[in-house]
């Protein structure tokens, strides 16, 4: 059987292998990367189990298979993804992946190239055959060849490592929501967030955002019960990484001043920190 995870996304700083690491930018952004060429042999197989959170997941979530040899990188993939609402299920080979398949049943399928046995090209045609999971392709090998071969096989997106993890929760939203796999709207208590929509509602009642708020409405929700620095705002919402604290003051103030015109404060200031989304102090609810 292949195990499933749920849960929430921590973030290692140490070194967690001979080749691989998971490492923090000074931005906050937690980055994956390792030699070209330094993926081993497999290292387990099963993912861990975790908690889930369900306050913010849509339902049913998308199921993502991730098959990668290195167990520190498919352990951060497997986080990664975990942590914003997918179902997990992790493989360290592909050696029996038409049972897998059959079991899991995937949405989507990250699939490393490099791999002990059947390598990434020969388990795609089995994917292809099995199922219609999308799949993004995981390599160290950035020869234009490679990557037309993969694009040229079926495969939806193919992605050079190191990359930043960020990028590839992104990659996989974008190919489920291309194939109409994934809901856009999230949840969150009275909260209801519709990014593709471009709207956001609060006990029912539209709240009449800017995109820049909207953005910044969504980090903080998939950040949830977290404290984030302003500068990881500024990287994550506005795309550079620079202090600017009054351009997170501003926008921070006029989100909180919406978001309270229909119900208890949720965005909490973290004094000499940053900020925090959580449910509303019982004084705030009333």
């Amino acid at each position: 059987m292949i195990s499933e995870s749920r849960g929430d996304f921590y973030e290692p700083d140490e070194d967690l292998g001979e080749s691989a690491r998971i490492f923090r930018l000074s931005s906050g952004t937690t980055a994956i990367g390792w030699p070209i060429g330094g993926c081993g042999p497999c290292r387990g197989t099963m993912g861990d189990m975790h908690p889930v959170d369900t306050s913010t997941r849509p339902s049913p979530a998308a199921r993502v298979l991730v098959i990668e040899d290195e167990a520190t990188i498919r352990a951060g993939l497997e986080r990664a993804l975990v942590d914003v609402g997918f179902v997990v299920g992790t493989r360290g080979h592909g050696l029996d992946l038409e049972q897998v398949l059959a079991g899991f049943r995937p949405d989507l399928v990250l699939l490393d190239v490099m791999l002990p046995g059947r390598d990434g090209f020969v388990l795609l045609e089995v994917v292809r055959e099995h199922t219609d999971a999308a799949v993004i392709m995981l390599t160290a090998r950035d020869a234009v060849a490679d990557r037309l071969h993969g694009l040229d096989s079926g495969a939806d997106d193919y992605v050079v490592k190191p990359f930043l993890l960020a990028e590839l929760v992104s990659r996989s939203r974008a190919v489920l929501r291309r194939r109409g796999r994934v809901p856009t709207a999230i949840q969150y208590g009275d909260l209801v967030i519709d990014e593709e929509a471009g709207t956001a509602t609060r006990a029912g009642a539209v709240l009449e955002l800017t995109p820049t708020e909207l953005r910044l409405l969504r980090y903080l929700v998939d950040e949830r019960g977290r404290t984030v620095t302003k500068n990881q705002i500024l990287t994550q919402v506005w795309g550079y990484d620079a202090h600017d604290p009054n351009v997170v003051e501003v926008h921070v103030s006029s989100l909180r001043r919406k978001l309270e015109s229909r119900g208890g404060r949720i965005v909490h200031t973290v004094r000499g920190l940053g900020y925090r989304l959580s449910a509303p102090e019982p004084r705030d609810a009333q």
